[in-house]
């Protein structure tokens, strides 16, 4: 079980330790403070730790969900937050993403885009087996406008937002309907929430798949994306043009 410390004392504590580790004495070693320095580094880690759950749990009950089947939710805890950063590492290790997507701490993969995401996940078995997001447009902009800004798509609609951290564990062993179950989930908090169109970064062989979504557009074409160098596909994605294919093999209408 994970306990969030809302204590104001942590963040007294944070700023005690960064004052203290300026005033340095004569006696003692080098190596001290650098051992001091990592150590204030882990905390700070963990103080962002606190405010991105936090924050990301209260952004996501403010949101409209009304997806029925258990297996597919909208995270609203600190332990089904926790289990879905678990994953992300987990599948960035396995495939060899985490120079591109670094975790923040050893075995925790998120960042500050998390506080203004719906994060959405399937559980199979009680387990956590695949999430995604969708990340709502914000001061801090989009994490993809490290290599492509969106102003036009901005002066074009009212709100736009990005879809990331697709993650699949058992990659194998259906992926395909694990997608399906995300997809849905992005479509439910589309239609009920104030966005008009989301951006996400793609394979470019990825895109047959996509296209049959129906509302998928190709925004950007890009040699490679990051450090990953195959060739890549900036796609905007408007579930309100869902293809008849999306509707009844996805929503099962």
């Amino acid at each position: 079980m994970v306990n969030i410390n809302k204590n104001i004392s942590l963040f007294q504590l944070q700023e005690l330790l960064e004052a203290n580790f300026q005033q340095k004495s004569t006696y003692l070693p080098e190596g001290f403070y650098k051992e001091q320095q990592k150590a204030i580094e882990i905390f700070n880690k963990r103080i962002f730790l606190e405010k991105v759950i936090d924050e990301t749990i209260s952004f996501n009950k403010k949101l409209v969900w009304t997806y029925e089947k258990s297996n597919l939710k909208l995270t609203k805890t600190a332990e089904e937050l926790i289990e879905v950063f678990k994953l992300r590492s987990d599948v960035y290790t396995d495939i060899n993403y985490q120079h591109e997507f670094p975790d923040t701490i050893e075995g925790l993969n998120f960042d500050k885009f998390d506080m203004t995401s719906a994060v959405i996940y399937y559980q199979k078995n009680k387990e956590v087996t695949a999430s995604i997001r969708l990340i709502f447009d914000s001061k801090e902009n989009l994490p993809t406008e490290g290599k492509v800004k969106f102003d036009d798509m901005r002066k074009k609609y009212n709100t736009i937002g990005e879809i990331s951290r697709n993650v699949v564990k058992y990659r194998n062993e259906g992926l395909h309907q694990e997608f399906k179950y995300l997809m849905c989930g992005i479509y439910n908090i589309f239609i009920n929430n104030d966005i008009d169109v989301a951006l996400s970064g793609i394979r470019k062989d990825h895109l047959k798949l996509f296209k049959k979504l129906g509302g998928v557009e190709i925004y950007k074409e890009m040699e490679g994306y990051g450090s990953l160098d195959v060739p890549f596909l900036i796609i905007s994605y408007n579930p309100e043009f869902a293809s008849k294919f999306f509707k009844k093999v996805f929503l099962e209408q």
